[in-house]
């Protein structure tokens, strides 16, 4: 089997190289505002977005590191070797990233201005959905693992 992905659009971020990205898009102080173009044909898509604070973004990571051997990496601040599939790394099989933004606006041209964003700047966006926290929020998630690495949210 195979699948072919078309990109809708492109992201913008003001990280120019793999360094400079975020391993999280909500650590940046202050937080940059990033843009989403998409591709003309898919600006009707947007027909409705207006009202949601909150999107999902699913892009490609184009520009990743080659796949670790045996699946297993170990993650900048933690000294034991996980599976790929209990982290977040961006070095998977199918390198597709997932951010969870604020949406701050719609440009007039059909732009949109969001925040918490960890991906270099020409990343290619494969599709975005209004995040409901309804059904995308698990208040009683547990983070394995991660626990003690939880990321710090303003109060």
């Amino acid at each position: 089997m195979s699948l072919t992905l078309s990109p809708i659009g492109i992201i913008h971020t003001p990280f120019r190289t793999l360094a400079e990205c975020p391993s999280n898009g909500r650590k940046p102080q202050p937080v940059p505002v990033c843009q989403v173009t998409l591709k003309p044909e898919f600006l009707p898509g947007l027909d409705g977005l207006a009202g949601f604070s909150h999107l999902i973004l699913l892009y490609w990571l184009d520009r990743e590191k080659p796949k670790p051997a045996g699946w297993k990496v170990t993650p900048r601040f933690d000294n034991q070797p996980r599976g790929v599939f209990a982290t977040r790394t961006p070095n998977r099989p199918n390198p597709i990233g997932l951010s969870v933004v604020a949406l701050d606006r719609i440009l007039p041209d059909g732009r949109l201005e969001v925040r918490y964003l960890d991906c270099v700047d020409g990343t290619p966006l494969l599709d975005l959905k209004p995040y409901l926290p309804s059904t995308d929020s698990e208040a009683d998630a547990s983070m394995g693992w991660l626990t003690p690495h939880r990321t710090a949210r303003p109060a």
